[in-house]
């Protein structure tokens, strides 16, 4: 497109600036919060798994990964019960007289009184006399190695598929958002700061991208661990298995009732992200004048107000959602004690053996560790959710009108715009241009004249379909603008705004940017005839020279210059000018009227201007107040008509003794 429409641009006429919901206060407009809406986790929660839907079969892949890898883990602790068993079986049977059975010896105990002892040698596999069978020994520890390896190796495999679903998500995320601010309309970039809007696209995004990380792979994990701890926690002993289960109920209503109180903190928390960046950034472009009005106190003032609020709202969602591990782990250890001193007077009763206590320990701290797990990931989960749903605000805005189905587009672009009864307000309640109607010849040019507010860049961001009309119908060659493929539309037009857009890039770079295509030759020519080449050729790197993204490395003027020569080299039918030369020094201006003069020659120009020096040669001049054009001619014609046009001329030139009203 050969608009010159950066982030800049098309600030529209007519309306208050920045919005219409009020003016901008110079550098340090758009600190507002983003707009309230209602926090709903399960409907953001929903959406967000809809998000994961393209990668279904490797999240299946994974989930099958995670059940080897869990049910691998979950056979160790009982493999290493066995292993401890046969020890202890074996020093008990090294201490008993050798040539007697286990049951003799079981009688013999009993025979002295020592009951308990029997009890628990009858529940246990020995031969009197016979130590450790460290072959049987060796193999079990193999078999424990070759078991944590396995689990080590899949978990592996399900952690390095986890990351590829989670980046590719994310990189289709941060693609649909790209597509989406490609799609909305100019009225809602004018309604959002600047700052919340970039916090969503990057903040928001990379935070969502942590909780998917750190939650996918872990939360499958922890829900398989859970259920294969449990299968084998009851398969070993049924009551203590239903003793455990205690801790689940328990930890839940603790999770519930702290996550409750963390959610809105978290919420909290991004919108206020998003307010502070939006600060900061304004600050950061509007330096120069914070400084010249000495506003840096009340600016520092705002910027540690708006940082305490973030604190204060970090803090609460961190410390609240930060209690839940430590009352996680108290349970667990409650639970811990519990099992440990009823699992030890199952072995002294023979009911149960060393290892199988042993082994519901590690099941235990096993089942708990998962739970724990899961409550921690509640506070990143409300954290990613919080920041998912800014997101999806931002995706659900409402975008511009689709384009016309079988679009058309005039046979041969002459530059003939006609306005026909054209009404349009950017409030419904605050008429702006009414009725109004307008001819636009191919190669005339039309300047654009009036007070502030007057309707003036709202006439040529109707024509370039930034906004639609609410009446009446704009035609170019004879063919109604709504009906053609916005595409198409503003490939024919070039506009220079006022305030200028440059890309961090060369001043080749920035100029190609009219036209991709363009050879060197071409660009060098466009930069000629805007003067550009005059001290382009004065930098040590000439059209090499990189312009970093704020353009500070070269002057107002000079970045006028080049998105002037940008413009040029798109070779549009149609050019629109919106105070292009108000940058530029008095004597530079004269060198590039004539260029204008040159270019403008066979096309159609829309020129706005404040300084009226610079519109005497326009072939129609249209005054407008109030969204009506009151006047309109050439400038000769309107001076001697000593109208609102020659009350204008004369504020400037005539040096009015009077102040103006």
């Amino acid at each position: 497109m050969s608009a010159e429409n950066g982030p800049a641009a098309a600030a529209p006429a007519g309306r208050p600036a920045g919005g219409p919901n009020g003016p901008h206060r110079g550098p340090m407009m758009g600190m507002g919060m983003p707009t309230a809406k209602a926090n709903d986790f399960r409907a953001s929660l929903r959406r967000l798994l809809g998000v994961l839907r393209p990668e279904r079969l490797v999240i299946g892949t994974v989930v099958a990964l995670s059940v080897v890898s869990v049910t691998l883990m979950v056979l160790g602790p009982k493999a290493l019960g066995n292993g401890t068993n046969l020890i202890f079986e074996g020093v008990i049977g090294k201490q008993l007289p050798a040539g007697v059975t286990q049951e003799q010896a079981v009688a013999a105990l009993r025979a002295k009184g020592q009951g308990r002892f029997a009890d628990m040698l009858a529940a246990m596999h020995v031969i009197p006399g016979q130590g450790i069978d460290f072959t049987a020994l060796g193999r079990i520890l193999l078999l424990v190695l070759a078991l944590y390896v396995g689990a080590w190796l899949f978990g592996y495999l399900q952690g390095l598929l986890t990351t590829g679903v989670v980046q590719r998500t994310v990189f289709r995320l941060r693609e649909s958002v790209e597509t989406k601010l490609g799609r909305v309309p100019l009225s809602y970039l004018d309604r959002q700061s600047r700052g919340d809007l970039l916090s969503r696209v990057t903040n928001d995004i990379d935070n969502l991208a942590q909780t998917l990380q750190q939650t996918l792979s872990q939360l499958i994990s922890s829900v398989l661990t859970i259920v294969g701890v449990l299968a084998m926690m009851f398969w070993i002993s049924p009551l203590l298995a239903l003793i455990a289960l205690v801790t689940i109920p328990v930890a839940g209503v603790v999770t519930a009732a702290i996550a409750k109180r963390s959610k809105p903190q978290f919420t909290a928390q991004w919108a206020r992200t998003g307010t502070l960046n939006a600060h900061i950034e304004e600050m950061y472009t509007g330096h120069a004048l914070v400084k010249v009005f000495g506003r840096q106190e009340a600016a520092s003032r705002e910027f540690h107000e708006q940082n305490a609020s973030l604190y204060e709202a970090s803090f609460k969602a961190q410390f609240i959602s930060g209690i839940i591990q430590p009352a996680m782990m108290f349970i667990a250890n409650l639970n811990f004690v519990v099992i440990a001193v009823i699992g030890g007077l199952r072995v002294a009763s023979g009911t149960m053996s060393l290892g199988d206590v042993q082994a519901f320990i590690q099941y235990s701290r096993q089942f708990t560790q998962p739970i724990t797990q899961v409550a921690a990931m509640m506070n990143l989960l409300q954290s990613g959710v919080a920041s998912a749903e800014r997101v999806f605000e931002l995706l659900d805005a409402p975008e511009q009108s689709e384009e016309p189905v079988g679009a058309v587009r005039p046979a041969e672009v002459s530059g003939r715009v006609v306005f026909e009864d054209v009404s349009f307000r950017y409030d419904s309640d605050t008429p702006l241009i009414e009725h109004l109607n307008l001819v636009a010849e191919p190669g005339q040019t039309v300047a654009i004249v009036g007070p502030t507010g007057a309707g003036k860049t709202t006439l040529v961001n109707l024509i370039m379909r930034f906004y639609e009309v609410d009446d009446g119908r704009i035609t170019l060659d004879g063919v109604d603008i709504a009906s053609m493929d916005r595409e198409d539309l503003r490939s024919g037009i070039g506009m220079v705004l006022q305030d200028t857009w440059l890309f961090g890039g060369t001043i080749e770079d920035n100029i190609r940017y009219g036209r991709e295509s363009a050879s060197h030759d071409e660009v060098l020519e466009a930069a000629r005839v805007t003067h550009v080449d005059r001290f382009v050729r004065t930098l040590p790197d000439g059209y090499e020279t990189v312009i970093d993204e704020e353009g500070s490395n070269v002057s107002a003027g000079e970045k006028q210059l080049l998105t002037i020569a940008r413009a040029f080299l798109s070779d549009p039918a149609i050019l629109i000018l919106d105070e292009a030369t108000s940058s530029v020094d008095t004597r530079t201006e004269v060198l590039v009227q004539h260029a204008m003069a040159a270019l403008r020659s066979g096309r159609t120009s829309f020129v706005i201007a404040h300084r009226l020096s610079t519109i005497r040669d326009a072939d129609v001049i249209l005054v407008m107040e109030h969204g009506q054009i009151v006047e309109q001619g050439n400038h000769a014609d309107l001076l001697a008509a000593g109208g609102p046009y020659a009350a204008l001329y004369a504020s400037q030139f005539a040096a009015a003794a009077a102040p103006v009203e």
